[in-house]
């Protein structure tokens, strides 16, 4: 667990510095990276690394036009407006509980889940376990700040509604692959196969509300089993199909049990439009886990100082507490080996 106001608090202000995004449309991955080694015991790490990242990103937007609170809807998916975003959502941290501003923005920007690569909900959850551990004022800034990038880079899918009796595992190695992957994932989304809901929708969905975490973390769990053999279509982008549902997974707390279900729905449709998005045409040969334990491996991660090594190393810790199964190590050790 994170000490209150210590170093992580202390990387937030100073990521707070800078822009959501950098060279282009890439994700300010920072205040994610550094939460998942505040967490996990290598704080040391965290200032060293932040300096390092430091020096890629951009300047924070500038606000130019004010959001009022009922003229959300157009500005909803329109990146140029995200620094009017940043200042809707401080404002609105300021005047209200953070709880209850993620209860009433989650079902406005769930269905545009794929916003950012999914790298609004990855900050979000990342942003809500730390601040469910201590409340402070640089976590609160930081939990506007995730809702703000949601918000400017909101990206529909039709989410797909789980129907089917089908593990995680088995639906996703059977996918229709998108057909035309010279281009990045927003162009790829657009390009699902017309067979893709239908396929998709064979996953197995939760008996009650109340089963959503097991479930996602079963989604995870055979994400991080299969990342292995199709990480070298694409190791970063692949990432993805791990961490969005992980991050799902870590908001839950912090929401009514009524809005899970959705939660579930979208995490998965995510998962599975990465995976036919990036899904190589062959198939890789799994390389035995090294590491003896997840708590190593994460230091392995910090080292290799990836940020999307970090995130993976992030969720496979918890998937290997959860299963015992060394081959969510592996898929670590191979996001280090091809370079995520």
């Amino acid at each position: 667990m994170m000490t209150p106001e210590g170093t992580y608090d202390e990387a937030l202000q100073r990521l707070h510095r800078s822009g959501p995004e950098f060279e282009g449309w890439l994700s300010n991955h920072g205040p994610m990276a550094v939460e998942a080694m505040a967490r996990r015991g290598c704080e040391a790490a965290v200032h060293a690394w932040t300096d390092d990242y430091l020096v890629r990103l951009d300047e924070p937007p500038r606000p130019r036009f004010a959001i009022g609170p009922d003229e959300w809807r157009d500005p909803l998916g329109d990146p140029s407006r995200s620094g009017d975003w940043i200042a809707f959502f401080d404002r609105a941290i300021r005047e209200e509980p953070w709880q209850q501003v993620v209860v009433a923005w989650w079902p406005r920007l769930l269905p545009g889940i794929a916003a950012g690569a999914t790298h609004g909900v990855i900050r979000l959850g990342h942003a809500l376990r730390a601040i469910r551990d201590h409340d402070t004022e640089p976590r609160r800034a930081e939990v506007g700040r995730a809702l703000a990038y949601w918000a400017a880079r909101w990206q529909p899918l039709p989410v797909v509604v789980a129907s089917g009796g089908a593990a995680a595992g088995v639906v996703l190695t059977d996918l229709p692959s998108v057909a035309d992957q010279r281009f990045g994932i927003r162009h790829r989304l657009r390009g699902l196969d017309p067979r893709f809901g239908r396929a998709a929708a064979e996953l197995a969905a939760p008996a009650t509300a109340e089963a959503v975490p097991q479930a996602l973390g079963r989604i995870v769990d055979d994400v991080l089993r299969l990342y292995p053999r199709l990480a070298h279509g694409n190791p970063t982008m692949l990432v993805h199909a791990a961490t969005a549902p992980n991050a799902v997974l870590a908001a839950l707390p912090s929401l009514p049990n009524a809005l899970w279900p959705a939660g579930f729905d979208a995490a998965w449709t995510a998962t599975a439009a990465v995976v036919s998005a990036y899904r190589p045409s062959s198939v890789g040969v799994v390389v035995p886990a090294q590491h003896e334990d997840a708590e190593a491996l994460f230091a392995t991660a910090v080292a290799h100082g990836g940020e999307h090594v970090v995130k993976l190393a992030d969720a496979a810790a918890d998937g290997y507490t959860r299963t015992g199964d060394r081959t969510a190590l592996a898929a670590v050790e191979t996001a280090v080996r091809l370079g995520a």
